[in-house]
């Protein structure tokens, strides 16, 4: 009866060994440069610093996070139509035209009113700090000095 376990636990260890394995070889084997950019905190587009109180992120951060859930899901329905394609015909591929279509014009319209532009031109101090380059031979500062309250 225990016997008929082994498969599950053989496949089991050798996915233990192979996440162990990898690790440890990809350790040994990357290239370990830090830079000021690499050591930065990343806040998914706004400034890694402290907001004052009852100031808030940008609408548009979250606005550009829906549009893309929205244009993700509706590439999601591409999957069902793509398996039955032979039995739909001519009428399936139609009517995935024109949803096609239809997604197209929405996302020209969200391009033309500005909804994909979340980023500022705009180069702040922080970012100035972040992007500056590291003199050969010298240590990256883990905290540039724009970052540092004080």
């Amino acid at each position: 009866m225990l016997i008929d376990y082994l498969p599950i636990v053989v496949m089991g260890a050798l996915a233990v060994v192979f996440a162990v394995g990898s690790l440890t070889a990809s350790s040994f084997l990357r290239p370990d440069k830090p830079t000021a950019v690499k050591l930065s905190a990343y806040e998914c587009g706004n400034d890694p610093v402290r907001l004052p109180r009852g100031e808030r992120f940008s609408v548009k951060f979250y606005v550009v996070a829906m549009l893309f859930i929205i244009f993700d899901i509706e590439t999601i329905f591409l999957f069902p139509w793509a398996v039955t394609f032979r039995q739909l015909g001519l009428f399936g591929l139609a009517e995935m035209a024109v949803f096609i279509g239809l997604v197209f014009v929405a996302y020209v319209y969200i391009w033309r009113k500005g909804g994909l532009d979340w980023a500022e031109s705009a180069v702040t101090p922080i970012d100035e700090a972040i992007l500056a380059p590291v003199p050969a031979g010298s240590e990256p500062d883990p905290e540039p000095e724009a970052l540092r309250a004080g």
